[in-house]
């Protein structure tokens, strides 16, 4: 369905990175995972192309998965602060981490009509978490997906849309948008986004889904 991404995951996974050339990178789309009876489903934008798409898991072999699993940690959704393969003993609790699109996409920035085609698995999966009550967003790109998904799901959204920004919330039909800026290093290096901004976020939606 998408050509310019399956042809780019399976270039990367094919050449490799040096420092991974010894590593069977996955190399396909790559699904969510977490708690199946989170109350907190974490967005993101797409598989990294030598993290996820190595490894097979979100966030899962780069740094952005290091900036993530350590406020997860922190604020008590994961088991460890470290994630850098499937099977590294990484459980999450009452959480659930995926993206709107599922193959890695070149320079990290998969167009909007990668991300439509993408949309029936995004809806499927969110579907199926039934006790999701908060959606963090990381980024722009996953908070105008998760709009797109709700919509798509005939909820009484606000409109206009309200903007993005870090630390926004949007409460939508019994549930909350916590909104962050990615785990990008070009947020993370630059000083945009700080841990203790971002354990604020997870702070805030440990609390309303906890909250009665």
């Amino acid at each position: 369905m998408c050509p310019r991404l399956v042809a780019w995951r399976e270039e990367v996974a094919s050449v490799k990175r040096a420092s991974f050339a010894d590593d069977d990178y996955w190399g396909r789309p790559v699904a969510g995972f977490g708690d199946p009876h989170a109350t907190i489903a974490v967005i993101g934008l797409a598989p990294a192309a030598h993290g996820a798409n190595r490894t097979g898991r979100m966030f899962t072999g780069d740094r952005s998965g290091d900036w993530l699993y350590r406020a997860m940690f922190r604020s008590g959704l994961a088991n460890q602060p470290h994630s850098v393969s499937r099977g590294d003993g990484l459980e999450l609790r009452d959480a659930w981490v995926t993206a709107p699109v599922r193959c890695a996409p070149p320079a990290n920035r998969p167009t909007p009509l990668e991300r439509d085609q993408c949309s029936m698995w995004f809806d499927a999966e969110l579907g199926l978490l039934t006790s999701v009550r908060v959606f963090v967003t990381l980024g722009q790109f996953a908070y105008q997906s998760v709009w797109s998904h709700l919509r798509r799901s005939s909820l009484d959204l606000p409109t206009p849309r309200p903007t993005f920004g870090h630390g926004r919330e949007v409460p939508v039909d019994g549930s909350t948008i916590v909104m962050s800026y990615h785990v990008s290093q070009q947020n993370t290096f630059t000083g945009r986004l700080t841990e203790p901004m971002l354990d604020a976020v997870f702070t805030r939606a440990v609390e309303l889904a906890t909250a009665p």
